[in-house]
């Protein structure tokens, strides 16, 4: 009975490890997230802004005659 209480109180502190462990690496995946969402916005950002110069640029072009 001994040994199975022990064998029980190794794997509630394995247990707790595991779960601090989960915990720790959760944080840092929604770090990552957050800072690749943001770049995310960013990118996007720079993206309808090319877009933009681009049609600016392309509706100076005269379109040719046939």
């Amino acid at each position: 009975m001994e040994k199975d209480l022990e064998a029980l109180g190794n794997k509630i502190a394995e247990m707790v490890e595991i779960v601090a462990k989960l915990r720790d690496e959760n944080q840092q995946l929604r770090q990552q997230l957050a800072a690749k969402t943001d770049e995310n916005i960013r990118l996007n950002e720079k993206i309808m802004s090319a877009t933009g110069r681009l049609e600016a640029v392309l509706a100076k072009i005269p379109e040719k005659e046939t």
